[in-house]
């Protein structure tokens, strides 16, 4: 299972040195094998930062859907 870090205000990938720099504006997320794939989450496709599934559903072109 690999780590991988996203600037909380952007939705970026950051490094991990960076992260810990910066925790309370970082989130540390689990992906690959390994994890449940159980949690359907959803992010805007220009941003990268999370939306709800009502958003989602509003704007279906601009939202991507995984599983995580």
């Amino acid at each position: 299972m690999a780590t991988v870090h996203r600037n909380a205000g952007t939705g970026r990938f950051t490094t991990a040195r960076s992260a810990k720099a910066n925790p309370a504006r970082t989130t540390t997320e689990h992906v690959g094998r390994g994890t449940s794939n159980g949690t359907t989450v959803y992010r805007s496709a220009g941003t990268g930062k999370f939306v709800t599934k009502r958003a989602a559903d509003g704007n279906p072109g601009g939202t991507i859907r995984q599983n995580v």
